[in-house]
């Protein structure tokens, strides 16, 4: 969640963005379900981070989580997943993706 709600100052190309999240559901349906929840790295959500994947786009995700920071000072349980975030870009990017496909899912849910 902290991933999507700092992924809003990612700038994306609508087109690119669809057709990598499309291509993941068909990766999720190959593997028998479709509506299955997907997996941080799973083949599907791999797929999207590789697909949309720029230096320019994982510096707007880390420019977000770090204008998150502020905000979660003193919440408890986000201090420390922003922090992991904040030091593991590819987890964070990974978990980015992950957060489209599934918000995707849930709008055709």
């Amino acid at each position: 969640m902290l991933c999507y709600v700092a992924g809003r100052t990612v700038e994306l190309d609508e087109g690119e963005r669809n057709a990598a999240v499309r291509r993941a559901q068909l990766l999720l349906a190959a593997g028998g379900d479709p509506r299955r929840q997907p997996e941080l790295h799973g083949r599907a959500v791999s797929a999207v981070a590789a697909d949309l994947d720029s230096p320019a786009a994982r510096a707007a995700l880390q420019a977000g989580l770090a204008a998150l920071e502020g905000e979660a000072e003193g919440l408890n349980g986000l201090e420390e997943p922003l922090r992991l975030l904040r030091r593991d870009e590819g987890l964070a990017w990974q978990a980015y993706a992950l957060a489209l496909l599934a918000a995707d899912l849930a709008d055709d849910g």
